[in-house]
């Protein structure tokens, strides 16, 4: 198993965005969230639907990713919010030990 995970979840405002993005840094159980606009095509109450939403791309260690993900269910605005985790294979070991040392939990 990875050591190091990427959490993306989308959201319906840039400010949802970055109030849930900042909300996640402050608990340090991320340490760093890009937020990048996009567009998304879905079907949802049966219904095609396009919508304007934002991207959050989250690196954090595996280890506070249960934690992560519950935190986003609890404060996101969507029914169902789209929350997917992407094992990091390899990467540059000083950015992943800035990663290990942003999202180690402070007693």
């Amino acid at each position: 198993m990875s050591e190091y995970s990427e959490v993306v979840t989308t959201t319906g405002s840039a400010e949802a965005a970055e109030e849930l993005a900042r909300g996640i840094i402050k608990e340090r159980l991320g340490a760093c969230v890009h937020i990048v606009p996009i567009r998304s095509v879905y079907r949802w109450d049966g219904e095609v639907q396009t919508d304007d939403e934002w991207r959050c791309i989250i690196k954090t260690t595996t280890a506070r990713v249960e934690e992560l993900v519950a935190h986003i269910k609890a404060n996101h605005s969507y029914d169902v919010p789209q929350v997917t985790v992407t094992p990091i294979i390899t990467g540059n070991p000083d950015y992943l030990a800035w990663v290990s040392e942003e999202t180690r939990p402070t007693s």
